[in-house]
């Protein structure tokens, strides 16, 4: 009984006391989206990093040609080694005069490949002396207002601004688990709490930033981060601590079109970073295991096997549960029966967290596109 009466705890502090991060509602800009923010539209120049993404690329430039925006704007691809094609499908997508196509040097040590790429596609937007830059991926497909909306999102005064990006939702694997995967990043990182200046949380969703070029260069550039494997949180303390503004929210209209066609490709996915969110501590893994236990195993448990009062209080933490979760099943359009099915995705969840624990311990950690970024010290 004393384990369901602290998980209703926990759910009831979740509920009201985690800056509302549940509710998942997109909020427009004050500024109208077809007026100009204060003197004029910015400059802007997007950065995409990009490795092995043919399959994705052309869309995400596409969309970013398309734009319907009246400031100066210009797009920047930097080409990670890739072997499949990928600068040629870019270069097929948009007008020579909207897109420069870059190669990035080779890896230097120290650097993460996505973040290395980064830094070079900054550097080259220096050319174009932007106001703001875009930091996107090559899957990410934007609205052909999303620009407008980002400049009238910073011209309230932030610093940087950035969309959770609508991640693919169609597979029984991404149907059980994307939605859940939105629901903690925004349970770490509650927006209300990111956009207090007084509040110590600083978050961004890595898919779409939209960055004050000031704001970077007085936060160290991307050299100050070239380590971080979650680059977008890392690049988000920096700017905060350096005195800038933060805010982030939803997008619909901002979207992924990465397939995660198995659980195997969304547990990797989720393998990649989780060790790290956790700064490669076995105290914090430890802490995790019995947190999430606490949080969503034992509420099911309790209600479905546990005495009277038990079971009531279990019940209890389950259907707040089940309401904190409702808004981004609906966000996301599925069925009302995946809400109160959250436990089984956090089970899975903690098993890639495990994994990743693994992963590191092995010199494996941090996979992605051919490369180990997390590898322990010896």
């Amino acid at each position: 009984m004393i384990g369901a009466a602290l998980s209703l705890a926990v759910w009831l502090y979740l509920l009201f006391a985690r800056g509302w991060f549940w509710r998942m509602r997109e909020r427009a800009p004050l500024a109208q989206a077809g007026k100009a923010p204060g003197a004029g539209w910015p400059s802007v120049v997007a950065v995409i990093p990009a490795r092995d993404e043919a399959a994705v690329v052309g869309q995400a430039i596409a969309s970013l040609a398309a734009q319907d925006y009246a400031g100066q704007f210009h797009i920047v691809l930097v080409d990670d080694g890739s072997t499949d094609g990928t600068a040629e499908v870019a270069r097929a997508a948009a007008e020579a005069d909207r897109l420069t196509v870059v190669r990035a040097a080779p890896l230097p040590a120290g650097w993460s490949g996505k973040l290395w790429a980064v830094a070079e596609g900054t550097r080259q937007a220096q050319r174009f002396r932007p106001d703001f830059l875009l930091l996107t991926d090559a899957d990410i497909v934007h609205g052909r207002e999303t620009l407008r909306q980002l400049a009238a999102r910073a011209a309230e005064g932030f610093d940087l601004v950035s969309y959770m990006a609508t991640l693919r939702c169609r597979t029984p694997a991404e149907r059980a688990l994307i939605p859940a995967f939105v629901f903690f990043f925004f349970m770490l990182y509650p927006p209300v709490w990111i956009a207090d200046s007084r509040h110590r949380t600083a978050g961004a969703a890595g898919g779409c930033v939209f960055l004050r070029a000031q704001s970077l260069e007085r936060a160290g550039g991307i050299a100050a981060i070239r380590d971080e494997l979650i680059d977008d949180c890392a690049l988000a303390r920096a700017v905060k601590r350096s005195g800038g503004r933060l805010w982030l929210g939803l997008s619909a209209g901002t979207e992924s079109i990465r397939a995660y066609d198995t659980f195997g490709e969304i547990g990797r996915m989720i393998a990649r970073t989780a060790f790290t969110e956790l700064r490669h501590s076995v105290w914090l893994l430890a802490g995790t295991i019995l947190g999430l236990a606490v949080t969503y195993v034992v509420p099911p448990v309790a209600t479905l096997a546990g005495g009277k009062q038990a079971a009531a209080l279990g019940s209890a933490a389950w259907l707040a549960m089940t309401v904190a979760y409702w808004p981004v099943v609906r966000f996301y359009r599925q069925q009302w029966f995946w809400a109160p099915l959250l436990p089984l995705a956090a089970l899975f969840y903690l098993g890639a967290t495990v994994y990743s624990a693994v992963s590191y311990w092995r010199g494996a950690g941090g996979q992605w596109k051919g490369r180990a970024q997390a590898r322990r010290q010896a």
